[in-house]
C-alpha cells in the first residue's frame, strides 16, 4: 500500500479497516519524521514489535511548542498556531497538504449535521479573528463559504448585529448553526436572550482570560437558560490536529471513522487503558489519521472519560504532566 495516496484518499470513507491503518502510518511516520523516530528510539521502542494502536508511542503534544513536526520533508501551504498569550510559546502546525484539513472537516461535519448548504453558519469568534494562523477560524471560514447563506459570516463584538441576525434566521425558520468560543457567547447570552428554535448554539471552549474559568456544565447551563434550549453543541478540537470530534450537548464527544480517543495511566504514560464494558479514567490520548504529514499520536494533557462505545468526555487538564521522552528530546 502507497501509504501516503492511500491514506489521503481512503480514511474518510466508512469501513476504514482501522487498526492495521494505524500501523501502517506508525511505520511511514517512524520512517520519515525525525522527531517523532527519535522519540520512539528514545523510548526503546522496537518499531517491528508494534502491531496494534494501543502499542504505539504517543508524541506529547507539548513538543509542537519546542519542534517542527512534519513527516517527510515539504514546504508548507499553511502554518496553524495554537492560542495564547504574548507570554506563551505556541504550538505550531506545519501543513503540507490543506485539502487534507478541509476534507476532514467537511466530511466530518456532513455526518454528525448533514449537508452544509441547508445551514446558516454564524462564527462568534473575536479572540481567534484577532490573530492569524488559527485552524478554527480557517474551518469556520471554509463551513461559512460552502454554506453559501448570505447571512452567513463571521461577528466580533457586533452583538447588536448579530441578535438582529439571529432574529431573522429565527422567524425565517432557517437551520443556524451559531458557533463561538465560550467568553463570547456568554458576554452575547448576558445582553441579549433570545428564544432560539432553529438555531444550535455550539460552543468551542476558551476563557483566556476574558472571564472567570467555568467548568463546561456551568458555562452550557448559562447558555440554556438564555437561549431557551435544551443542550449546547461543542466542538473538540486543536491546533495540532486535523479532526474534530463533537458533542450534541450531552458532554459525550463523538469522533469520525478516522480519529479515535485511546486513554493513558496517569502515571506511567506508555500504559494505556484497556476497555471493557465500563467507562475508564485516564489522560487522552487522540488518533487522528488526518495528522499524515504531522503525526498521528498524540499525548494530550486533558483527563477524560472513555466509554465502551468509543465516545468520550473531558473532564479536566493536568497542566503539569510528565511524559516520558520530553526530557530525552533535548536534541
Amino acid at each position: 500500500m502507497d501509504i501516503e495516496a492511500g491514506t489521503q484518499s481512503n480514511i474518510f470513507f466508512r469501513g476504514l479497516d482501522f487498526d492495521r491503518t494505524c500501523v501502517e502510518v506508525f511505520r511511514f511516520q517512524y520512517q520519515n519524521n525525525v522527531i517523532y523516530k527519535h522519540y520512539v528510539e528514545a523510548l526503546g521502542i522496537e518499531p517491528a514489535s508494534v502491531q496494534t494502536p494501543a502499542q504505539i508511542p504517543f508524541l506529547p503534544v507539548r513538543l509542537f511548542k519546542s519542534h517542527e513536526i512534519v513527516t517527510t520533508r515539504f514546504k508548507p501551504q499553511l502554518i496553524f498556531e495554537s492560542s495564547g498569550t504574548t507570554e506563551t510559546i505556541n504550538s505550531k502546525h506545519y501543513i503540507k497538504d490543506i485539502d487534507i484539513y478541509e476534507n476532514s472537516f467537511f466530511t466530518c461535519f456532513n455526518r454528525f449535521y448533514g449537508n452544509i448548504e441547508d445551514w446558516c453558519v454564524l462564527g462568534l469568534l473575536p479572540s481567534y479573528l484577532e490573530r492569524q494562523h488559527s485552524s478554527l477560524v480557517y474551518m469556520v471560514q471554509k463551513l461559512v463559504e460552502k454554506s453559501a447563506h448570505p447571512l452567513s459570516g463571521f461577528y466580533l463584538y457586533d452583538f447588536e448585529k448579530l441578535a438582529h441576525t439571529v432574529q431573522v434566521l429565527e422567524e425565517r425558520k432557517q437551520k443556524t448553526l451559531l458557533l463561538g468560543v465560550s467568553f463570547a457567547l456568554l458576554d452575547f447570552a448576558e445582553q441579549y436572550t433570545i428564544p432560539l428554535q432553529h438555531t444550535v448554539v455550539m460552543e468551542t471552549g476558551g476563557m483566556k482570560g476574558r472571564r472567570r474559568e467555568m467548568i463546561r456544565a456551568e458555562v452550557h447551563d448559562v447558555l440554556k437558560n438564555a437561549f431557551s434550549v435544551n443542550s449546547i453543541h461543542s466542538e473538540y478540537g486543536m491546533s495540532e490536529l486535523l479532526s474534530q470530534a463533537y458533542s450534541f450537548g450531552d458532554g459525550i464527544f463523538r469522533s469520525p471513522d478516522w480519529m479515535r480517543i485511546l486513554l493513558r495511566e496517569e502515571e506511567d504514560p506508555l500504559s494505556i487503558i484497556i476497555t471493557g464494558d465500563r467507562p475508564v479514567r485516564g489522560l487522552i490520548n487522540i488518533i487522528d489519521l488526518a495528522n499524515i504529514y504531522s503525526c498521528s499520536f498524540i499525548a494530550t494533557d486533558d483527563l477524560g472519560v472513555l466509554y465502551p462505545d468509543g465516545s468520550f468526555e473531558v473532564t479536566g487538564r493536568r497542566d503539569n504532566s510528565d511524559l516520558r521522552g520530553c526530557s530525552l528530546l533535548a536534541i
